[in-house]
């Protein structure tokens, strides 16, 4: 592993020669050979059904996954999947996820598909990508996958191809004989050719491809961000920024002899690049728990006993994860964890402090992207970690904050002045980050650096802080929800003027979408009526908003925006003064501030004595900060 503890480390890494210098893999497939030369025997993926530590596990050495992964790319070839055509799976995690992953990168473009979507979300980022076979879950008890796959394959005409995972195979005992016979039917509502996944590979040959393995960097996997809306983004990946993230993970955090627990879907990049790619790197072996990972049953319960069963050194988490698993004690032996690496939403200090006081290991927080094939910074597994910061750019990768200088134009900020995060490196598809051109125009400062959409701040060491977002994306566990869809739903009421949907915070979620509404002049409704209408007309369950206050007015901006800081302000009000009555301190929130280091900041006062250490507890759990009006009596 590389000395990464200080900026003065990052560039002493980035000057020893350019990244494009160095002896790295050109394919996908490359980078897994190279690994199973070196590491064959070792395990290189574990994946169980059920979170019982002592229940059935299947494990494949790097011979092995090489091997599967050599079948199911020359599957997708003889389907007819050429270097720019699509492999889409709808998938949880299961050892066929992985292994398609792979595969369809190997001989096409792999586009990972978020199986909680609905059909019509489904099938429209079939349609954006034109995916050719679609792999799937066969018909399995409490899941009701295949079917909404089979409604959204109807309307993506340029399905050919629907492959089946059948996870029968990996159930012991009676229940392996029982399924099959309860299963539920899955009616074909589509003309596409119906396989089976495991039979057909078991037919290829899986020594060597069986078409050529061109070097000259592509496009191998499209990934959505979010799919919440009918007109999904699809963001390109090509295959140095795949193996730019597995090299910044054995270079900076991995070797061979670590085990990683990682509970995150492979339909997300956190899963997908700084685990799997990085994995591949290092030699190192990844563990996928239960097909639902986090969500899994009993995941939460078991997951101190899977760390001791297979002497896990990292997890990867989540902030909500952290919040349930804190929730837990620890019952069992979790000395061989070396640390734990949290991403996809702020993480909350408390939580921090909670899980290091807990575990004695400290969480590794970083920042990465869809759009920029993911990493970008970390706070340095061995270095000084800056609690409330992301960390440190990686090597080659420079991150630059602009603001405009008011004559149409982006400067740079000063440390500790807040602008846009605008970022370039090997993962970032400079001019063509999105499937569709359009999308693309104004996305870029200088012609070079990505334009995040997020709001933040380099401080004079370099490490990055995050404070807001210009994009306005609400953040719940990781899954990114477009606050037009529950403003759209909502304006489609009669009395409804106007909306601001935003996210309220939340201890486990970190933030849950939130509505404001301003009626109509003469109009009247009620609170419930407004729920029910959005639970109707809002068809993903995440996006439907768990509170709905009716405002006389909506604060707006002089060209008569919804002026949603404003909504933000007043939604941390709320939330913090209902945990505080909740736990019975005498404090509440006097007012919210926008501070330009630390974002918004709720500013308490109290009402008699009360320790800090008390209120930290309460709303510590938030991510956004809390100081007192005055100095304390």
């Amino acid at each position: 592993m590389g000395n990464f503890q200080s900026l003065a480390d990052v560039r002493a890494i980035e000057a020893e020669m350019p990244f494009a210098a160095r002896d790295l893999p050109k394919t996908i497939y490359g980078f897994l050979s190279r690994t199973r030369t070196a590491h064959g025997t070792r395990p290189a993926i574990t994946y169980q059904l059920f979170s019982d530590p002592a229940s059935k596990s299947e494990t494949l050495t790097w011979n092995a996954l090489f091997a599967r992964v050599t079948q199911a790319a020359n599957l997708f070839r003889k389907l007819g999947i050429g270097e720019s055509d699509v492999v889409a799976y709808i998938l949880p995690n299961t050892m066929e996820t992985a292994v398609t992953l792979l595969g369809g990168a190997v001989a096409g473009i792999v586009n990972p598909i978020n199986p909680l979507l609905e059909p019509e979300q489904i099938s429209a980022i079939l349609r954006e990508t034109g995916a050719k076979v679609v792999v799937t879950l066969r018909a399995f008890p409490k899941t009701d996958l295949p079917q909404k796959v089979a409604e959204a394959v109807r309307h993506a005409p340029s399905v050919k191809t629907v492959i089946e995972v059948d996870m029968v195979r990996s159930l012991s005992g009676a229940k392996k004989f029982i399924v099959p016979l309860i299963r539920p039917k899955n009616p074909v509502l589509h003309t596409a050719n119906v396989l089976d996944f495991n039979r057909e590979c078991d037919q290829i040959p899986s020594d060597a491809l069986t078409f050529a393995d061109t070097t000259q960097d592509r496009v191998a996997a499209y990934f959505h961000t979010g799919g919440t809306t009918g007109m999904p983004k699809v963001a390109q990946h090509r295959v140095s920024g795949m193996i730019y993230n597995g090299w910044l993970g054995s270079k900076l955090m991995f070797r061979e002899t670590d085990v990683i627990l990682c509970p995150l879907p492979l339909f997300h990049v956190f899963a997908a690049y700084p685990t799997l790619m990085s994995v591949i790197a290092s030699g190192a072996h990844v563990h996928f728990p239960t097909p639902q990972g986090y969500r899994g049953e009993g995941v939460f319960d078991n997951l101190w006993k899977l760390v001791e069963r297979w002497k896990v050194t990292y997890l990867i988490t989540v902030p909500t994860a952290l919040s349930a698993l804190m929730q837990r004690p620890i019952n069992a032996d979790v000395s061989t964890l070396r640390g734990a690496f949290s991403g996809s939403a702020p993480l909350p200090l408390e939580l921090y402090a909670r899980f290091e006081k807990a575990t004695g290991v400290a969480i590794i927080e970083g920042y990465g992207m869809t759009e920029a094939t993911c990493l970008v910074s970390i706070n340095p597994p061995d270095g000084n970690k800056k609690i409330g910061s992301v960390g440190l750019p990686f090597p080659y990768t420079e991150v630059r904050i602009l603001v405009a200088d008011g004559q149409g134009a982006l400067r740079d900020c000063a440390a500790d002045e807040v602008g846009e995060i605008c970022v370039t490196n090997p993962g970032v598809f400079t001019g063509h980050t999105y499937t569709e051109a359009d999308k693309n125009k104004g996305l870029y400062a200088h012609e070079k650096f990505l334009r995040t959409g997020d709001l933040g701040r380099l401080d004079s060491d370099g490490y990055l802080y995050i404070t807001g977002r210009a994009k306005d994306l609400i953040i719940r566990g990781g899954h990114n929800i477009d606050p037009a869809i529950i403003e759209e739903a909502l304006m489609g009421h009669p009395a409804i003027a106007f909306v601001g949907a935003i996210g309220q915070p939340d201890a486990h979620s970190g933030e849950l979408p939130c509505a404001y509404v301003e009626l109509i002049k003469g109009q009247e409704v009620t609170t419930e009526a407004l729920m029910a209408y959005a639970a109707t007309h809002i068809t993903e369950r995440a996006a439907q908003p768990k509170h709905i206050e009716v405002l006389a007015e909506l604060p707006k901006t002089a060209v008569g925006k919804v002026f949603k800081p404003d909504l933000r302000k007043r939604a941390i009000t709320r939330t913090y003064d209902a945990a505080l009555v909740s736990a019975k301190l005498p404090a509440r929130v006097a007012e919210v501030i926008d501070d330009k280091k630390r974002g918004l900041v709720a500013r308490l006062e109290r009402s008699a004595a009360v320790e800090d250490a008390q209120v930290q507890a309460v709303l510590g759990q938030f991510s956004q900060a809390w100081e007192w009006v005055s100095a304390k009596p």
